[in-house]
């Protein structure tokens, strides 16, 4: 028997369960919040005795400042945290990230900050995963008010817990058959059905680049197609780069960027929690959800550079360097995806150590040919907080991969590393809108919220799908 998979038996999907937990609906006696910025703060602060104990501690709502005042039985009963200019929305996360397990009720913030914003943020900052600990730590619970919209902020909240769940998760322990798990009991629990193309049939029904990226690992590469919703709805694609763990296949990385490889599979995590935010919300669409799932392994049997691989589209690819496997097999998923009839296509990779080179981790790279769609994303970024960042999809560059024998290579070297791989990807895609995401999933640790997995560009994707199709 092999190992056992943590997850699978505590569940990918939050089943049961009445909230997030680290919300709460009440509280007896929770504790207040109140969040100021610098200029709140100078222009009122409060009175009684909260307002000398923030003076004595020298509190001036300056960003990631914070004052505790106990009641009299030694329990937490107000906090003081500061955001500075305001300008992060997701600026709680620098409190709940160090605050010890209790309830907590916001009772001010700042103008500008919303309380879904800063239920976010709170999220954000309060997440642990502990699935390999020893003695898991409990995380502080914020109230969510009646008069909020609870629903809506649980279901993003689960969503993203999902994705960095499914990051953080180890690689022994996330391989191709765990994601498939992760994607099958999404389908179990939404009704959504699920079609899986497993190792050599991956030929038979032509995804070579599946199979030829995967063929050398001990976990069978395999291709997932879950479909969700009414056929006459508008159909929304969305395809997730699904490498659970990358060597660099042949072109074998450095030890160095090896380490966080178990994050390759961080463009289907977001594909996954956005699919799953569009079945809980009951978004009125016809889902299509395209998953690619291998490990570029080191084995006799696996490719290397020099071949000329074919693909599901029929064009053909010289491998010019292995360790650009996540655009090989996205772009026979993007080629099966245009084979319906999307409204929308949208796929999230962690593609390129350049789109990290060009806007560093927080930011969220994307690509796309349409101004419209374009406007829409950054409108969603804008109201949630969530950066996104737009890239020159500049196909003069298209020059950098050509080959002396094939239709194209896979890699146009290190300049414009991120964009000549969205102009690789736009070979392969026909479809009316389409927008690719070259993102990191991950973070290091800094201003105060936890290291490791992340949701970077999610969602600002899901308040763009809402204004287009909630209505």
């Amino acid at each position: 028997m092999g190992r056992a998979h943590p997850l699978t038996f505590m569940g990918f999907v939050q089943r049961g369960a009445t909230m997030d937990p680290v919300f709460v609906a009440t509280s007896a006696m929770p504790a207040r919040i109140h969040v100021f910025s610098t200029a709140d703060w100078s222009n009122g602060k409060p009175d009684g005795p909260l307002g000398v104990f923030a003076e004595a501690s020298a509190f001036s709502g300056g960003a990631g400042q914070c004052v505790i005042a106990p009641r009299e039985d030694g329990t937490i009963g107000d906090v003081l945290f500061g955001v500075g200019d305001g300008r992060d929305a997701l600026a709680l996360a620098g409190l709940s990230s160090r605050l010890p397990e209790a309830d907590y009720q916001i009772q001010r913030l700042p103008e500008g900050l919303d309380f879904a914003s800063a239920a976010a943020g709170w999220h954000d900052g309060a997440y642990r995963f502990d699935t390999y600990r020893s003695a898991p730590s409990m995380p502080p619970r914020l109230v969510l008010p009646e008069s909020e919209n609870r629903a809506a902020i649980d279901r993003e909240a689960r969503a993203i817990r999902l994705v960095r769940d499914l990051v953080n998760t180890p690689a022994e322990d996330m391989g191709p058959d765990a994601i498939q798990g992760a994607v099958s009991e999404l389908a179990e629990d939404t009704g959504a059905s699920l079609e899986t193309i497993l190792g050599d049939a991956l030929k038979e029904q032509n995804y070579p680049m599946v199979y030829a990226v995967g063929r050398a690992a001990a976990i069978a590469p395999r291709m997932m197609e879950l479909t969700w919703g009414n056929p006459d709805h508008p159909e929304l694609a969305i395809v997730g780069k699904g490498v659970a763990f990358d060597t660099g296949g042949l072109n074998i990385k450095t030890g160095d960027y090896m380490r966080l490889m178990k994050k390759d599979m961080g463009g289907a995590a977001h594909a996954i929690g956005l699919a799953k935010l569009v079945m809980d919300a009951g978004l009125p669409v016809y889902l299509k959800l395209y998953i690619p799932a291998v490990e570029n392994a080191v084995a006799g049997n696996a490719f290397r550079p020099g071949d000329v691989v074919a693909t599901r589209k029929g064009l053909k690819v010289e491998i010019d360097n292995t360790d650009a496997e996540g655009r090989l097999i996205l772009c026979d998923a993007l080629a099966r995806a245009c084979e319906g009839s999307p409204d929308l296509l949208l796929d999230y990779a962690t593609l390129t150590g350049a789109a990290r080179v060009a806007l560093g981790p927080d930011l969220a790279p994307y690509y796309t040919d349409d101004d419209e769609l374009s406007l829409s994303l950054q409108a969603g970024s804008s109201a949630c907080g969530d950066p996104v960042w737009r890239m020159p999809l500049w196909r003069p560059y298209a020059s950098m991969l050509s080959s002396s024998i094939a239709d194209t290579t896979n890699s146009g070297g290190r300049m414009a590393g991120s964009i000549t791989a969205a102009v690789y990807l736009s070979k392969f895609v026909d479809a009316p809108r389409w927008m690719h995401f070259d993102i990191w999933a991950w973070r290091e640790g800094k201003y105060g919220r936890p290291p490791g997995g992340a949701a970077t560009g999610l969602r600002a994707s899901w308040a763009m799908l809402q204004a287009r199709y909630a209505d």
